[in-house]
């Protein structure tokens, strides 16, 4: 009962946070909208933000949100494919539609609560699976050592792209050319300000190895050579990078097919969609329902350095978080919630020959 108070807290808060920044960008957004209007002659009474952002949804292209939802079907596929392949060393062989369905159940459930969805995804597949949860566990874990992997090689593809607009947008965003004066300057600060930190941490590298959270960072550090070298054990290592690489070319499709469900940003380039991504996968890392808010102030953001007004930013990413939240994670998570029971009936699931320990850490 404590435990489920505290996670219906924690449900609050995380909503709480996901609505109040969603409220300050509504609010800042408004008040511009409003000047606009001014400027052009119509009346307070005629000009509403959220009419607009109705109206935006009314009129977008629902194609392209149907090519959005295949997207995010078949990164799942994947998902559940790679997942899969994580699994068989252990012994067990899980159907791909089971590992499918369950990855889409935890998707749906991190709606509820930030991260929850790893825990649910896991005891879904140990459920019609019968594997033991503690290594269905650790393969999670290992599924999302190679997902923070991906997400910084794409952020660093993004700002390589683009690095001279998103440096120009940052200098105006946050007034730091007038700080730095130039981008050589900016880079020699940055430069001084880290050559000044690796000589503390070198001077302090005693103390710090004794602390807690040297320990949890050289945990994490671990963890992560640990989960590359799981994919040296598979059959096909090479069918394993290219489904990782799969998802996320999904992930990237469904922000820019999402372009072109709406008029003011069906223009915008595949670089543009890739930083737009980018900056909008940051916001859903971000501790929030689904990243309510922080994707929406995010992915705005990115969209007005191509251009893209405050107000049809705002649509936007109003467009395509709900119509991923909504039309994938809870159309697609409500079903998979009724199918999966359906289809297990009857089902015996099947194990493998394990790897011997040796060769897991070999």
């Amino acid at each position: 009962m404590k435990k489920q108070l505290i996670n219906f807290l924690k449900f609050l808060l995380f909503l709480g946070v996901g609505l109040g920044i969603l409220y300050l960008v509504y609010q800042k957004q408004s008040a511009a909208f409003q000047e606009e209007c001014a400027l052009k002659g119509i009346s307070p009474e005629n000009c509403s933000l959220i009419a607009k952002v109705a109206n935006d949804f009314r009129e977008a292209n629902y194609f392209w949100i149907l090519m959005v939802l295949l997207a995010f079907l078949v990164s799942n596929i994947s998902r559940a494919s790679r997942w899969i392949m994580l699994i068989r060393p252990l012994g067990y062989s899980p159907r791909l539609i089971n590992a499918f369905l369950a990855t889409i159940i935890g998707y749906f459930a991190n709606l509820g609560l930030p991260r929850l969805g790893e825990i649910v995804r896991g005891a879904t597949l140990t459920q019609y699976e019968k594997i033991p949860v503690e290594k269905v566990m650790g393969t999670i874990v290992v599924d999302r050592i190679f997902d923070v992997i991906s997400i910084l090689l794409v952020t660093g593809l993004a700002f390589a792209l683009e690095y001279d607009k998103i440096l120009a947008f940052a200098q105006e965003y946050v007034s730091l050319g007038e700080r730095f004066g130039n981008t050589g300057a900016l880079l020699l600060g940055l430069g001084g300000i880290g050559l000044a930190l690796a000589i503390l941490l070198w001077l302090l590298r005693r103390q710090i190895v004794e602390t807690k959270l040297y320990h949890k960072i050289a945990g994490i550090g671990k963890g992560f050579l640990q989960g590359i070298k799981t994919v040296r054990q598979l059959n096909r290592p090479w069918l394993f990078l290219l489904h990782s690489v799969n998802i996320w070319f999904m992930y990237f499709l469904m922000t820019y097919l999402c372009f072109f469900a709406f008029e003011p940003t069906a223009g915008l380039s595949m670089v543009a969609g890739l930083v737009v991504f980018v900056f909008g996968g940051w916001g859903i890392v971000i501790p929030s329902p689904g990243g309510m808010g922080t994707y929406h102030f995010l992915a705005q953001t990115a969209l007005s350095i191509y251009g893209v007004s405050g107000d049809d930013g705002f649509s936007w990413a109003n467009i395509a978080f709900f119509s991923i939240q909504l039309g994938c994670n809870v159309l697609v998570g409500i079903l998979a919630l009724l199918f999966l029971p359906m289809i297990n009936r009857g089902y015996h699931p099947t194990e493998t020959i394990p790897l011997t320990e040796e060769q897991v850490m070999a």
